[in-house]
């Protein structure tokens, strides 16, 4: 078994902004050359998330939604009072869904459903720059 390697980073506004990142994950996997393998994608982020969903827009915003019902913005949480920044509510919700997927890879293509995509949501309250990983093992 061996492990190949690639970073990239990724701008986002915060605030739930929505990057769809799969053809730049694609494109990672194809520069290694590998027939058949697993894609561990990996979030160096405790304020953002990686999930997969299906390519509809108003999933983005029930997915939105349903984060800010269970994790609410303007809640009092003991870690805005800690460290003032004022993004607890993205640190929870970044816990909720998670910083990591792996994903089948066969005849060099990442596997998803029919209109599956691979995005990153930012949670936090400001700009930032994001490091991804991506590790292929084959």
């Amino acid at each position: 078994m061996s492990v190949s390697s690639e970073k990239f980073f990724i701008s986002s506004k915060g605030f739930d902004d929505v990057v769809d990142i799969t053809q730049k994950i694609q494109d990672v996997v194809s520069n290694f050359s590998i027939k058949n393998g697993v894609a561990q994608i990996t979030l160096l982020a405790s304020t953002a998330s990686l999930i997969t969903i299906d390519d509809e827009p108003g999933l983005e915003f029930d997915v939105s939604r349903l984060l800010e019902n269970i994790v609410p913005l303007n809640k009092v949480y003991q870690h805005d009072s800690e460290w003032l920044e004022g993004n607890a509510h993205a640190h929870l919700k970044s816990i909720i869904l998670g910083k990591s997927l792996n994903l089948p890879i066969v005849d060099s293509k990442i596997q998803l459903g029919s209109w599956q995509r691979i995005i990153f949501i930012d949670f936090d309250n400001k700009v930032q720059n994001r490091e991804i990983i991506v590790s292929v093992i084959y």
